[in-house]
């Protein structure tokens, strides 16, 4: 597991539409179906991360919490899924009913839609306002696997809840740190 954190880019980016199969509804979603009447989760993970599986239960809560405030939630998965077979579209659909994921999860199969976002770990947080102009671009929170750190999640509710009442989101922001994307061909994205 090769720990990446990620990519420092200027926030305020438009937020890159996609058309992506969601493994849970077997249907193609594109950004309008997930986007929030105020802000718009974007998360880049996979199945078998042991940085995603640290997080999944709170992800699964923040949604929970935050869905019927007016937020939308996506993940997505860019994974080669030729040398990773444990992120297959199918394992995802019986992660996502395990953990019980109250969004879609959908699959990035030519990885274009991470290279939009720059994504480079998993889990990777992007957070975009009602605007879809990012606003947050960092970790969940400063838990860990193996850090003894509780998971709550509260970096990303912290900047949810100042959007929701209409404050700016705090321009100190502490990078996601996970596993690498595995990219097709081993050829990690220039985004410098």
């Amino acid at each position: 597991m090769a720990a990446t954190e990620t990519v420092n880019i200027d926030l305020g980016f438009e937020a890159p539409d996609f058309n992506l199969l969601d493994t849970l509804s077997g249907e193609n979603k594109s950004l309008a179906d997930v986007k929030g009447e105020k802000a718009t989760v974007v998360m880049f993970t996979c199945n078998h991360c042991p940085f995603v599986l640290h997080v999944n239960e709170q992800l699964v809560q923040l949604a929970n919490d935050y869905l019927p405030k007016g937020v939308g939630f996506v993940a997505i998965s860019s994974n080669d899924v030729e040398k990773y077979p444990q992120d297959s579209p199918e394992k995802m659909t019986d992660l996502a009913a395990k953990v019980g994921y109250p969004f879609p999860y959908l699959y990035d199969e030519t990885q274009d839609i991470a290279k939009a976002y720059k994504a480079v770990c998993t889990p990777d947080f992007s957070v975009f306002d009602a605007d879809l102009k990012c606003v947050y671009r960092g970790q969940l929170d400063s838990s860990r696997p193996g850090n003894g750190k509780h998971v709550t999640g509260e970096d990303i509710r912290a900047a949810l809840e100042a959007i929701i009442a209409g404050k700016e989101v705090k321009a100190e922001q502490i990078p996601s740190i996970g596993c690498n994307i595995k990219w097709k061909g081993g050829v990690f994205p220039d985004y410098a």
